[in-house]
């Protein structure tokens, strides 16, 4: 068969998995009451537990000294690159058109 031909009229014979294989009702046997939590073994009424992170905190590192200091330069550095392709590519165009 040429990859330019039509193919012929056919009924659909693609199915989804959603209509080839039926979900069956929930099973009610299956399902469970409330559940029910056994009482604290302490015997202690109030809450008593503390989660790990609020009782050992982690600490900060220090701040190191100049730690902002590359900011500035970084965009010094990318107006200075930014300036130079906008010439290079000024000059460019300017030796195109005097070409003409």
């Amino acid at each position: 068969m040429s990859e330019t031909e039509t193919p012929r009229e056919e009924p659909a014979h693609d199915v989804l998995a959603a209509e080839a294989f039926a979900m069956p009702a929930p099973d009610p046997s299956l399902r469970h009451g409330p559940v029910r939590l056994p009482e604290d073994p302490t015997g202690i009424e109030e809450p008593h537990d503390v989660l790990a992170a609020e009782e050992f905190a982690m600490p900060a590192p220090p701040a190191r000294a100049g730690a902002w200091e590359g900011k500035p330069r970084r965009r010094a550095g990318l107006a200075l690159g930014g300036g130079a392709a906008a010439l290079f590519t000024v000059r460019a165009l300017l030796r195109a058109l005097r070409r003409r």
